[in-house]
């Protein structure tokens, strides 16, 4: 029996990277923060949970839900701009070929996640989306520990920053992390995590069954 492929969303499937760096930057300039100057920057500095990544970039974490609600309202308000990642589809359309079992697992907040995957016309791909209850993008660890108590097969987790390493981990799955997304590839290189530049990689390692355990 194949695997079944768990992919992240943000960073990993939608290229949203720009955007929120735009989004960020609004709410710093807001209180007089230093902006991030670019992805290199970006990519020094995010982190999960998202509070301290907030706390690092010197905002007042002391209200953190209207922070969120804050950088939510931004980031929605330019969502439209965020592409596919390149390859995403034609890698969605081979694993879905090859019979392969897809889901998404994501720190975004269900019903955004919903609308977002339904957005970009990519549901169909998927057997389940699989979100948080709220907008905070704390952990997605226990979301997905709910999932697996119901789901005991063997798993190949794709993401794209040091959190999805985590989280393949805590669930027993095979993990493969994509460069480009939220972190650098040096950053993801030192996980031990099999590092991949274009979606369409991802079908071949697992043809050759090249994912490390």
């Amino acid at each position: 029996m194949k695997p079944t492929v768990i992919w992240d969303f943000n960073g990993t499937i939608l290229d949203d990277v720009g955007i929120g760096i735009d989004s960020i930057n609004t709410l710093l300039a807001r209180r007089s923060l230093p902006l991030i100057a670019d992805r290199a920057a970006y990519h020094a500095l995010f982190r999960f949970p998202i509070i301290d990544y907030y706390a690092d970039l010197g905002l007042d974490v002391g209200d953190y839900d209207a922070l969120a609600h804050e950088w939510v309202e931004q980031y929605m308000s330019r969502l439209s701009m965020a592409p596919l990642r390149e390859g995403i589809l034609q890698a969605l359309d081979a694993l879905r070929a090859a019979g392969y079992r897809q889901i998404i697992l994501s720190a975004t907040e269900q019903n955004q996640l919903n609308g977002q995957v339904e957005g970009l016309g990519i549901a169909d791909y998927f057997e389940e989306l699989l979100g948080t209850g709220d907008i905070y993008a704390a952990s997605k660890i226990d979301r997905a520990l709910v999932w697996r108590r119901e789901h005991r097969e063997e798993l190949i987790l794709i993401g794209d920053t040091d959190h999805d390493a985590d989280t393949a981990k805590v669930l027993g799955a095979r993990c493969v992390l994509l460069s480009g997304g939220h972190q650098s590839r040096e950053r993801l290189e030192q996980l031990g995590c099999r590092v991949i530049e274009h979606p369409m990689q991802l079908l071949a390692l697992l043809t050759r069954e090249e994912i490390p355990v």
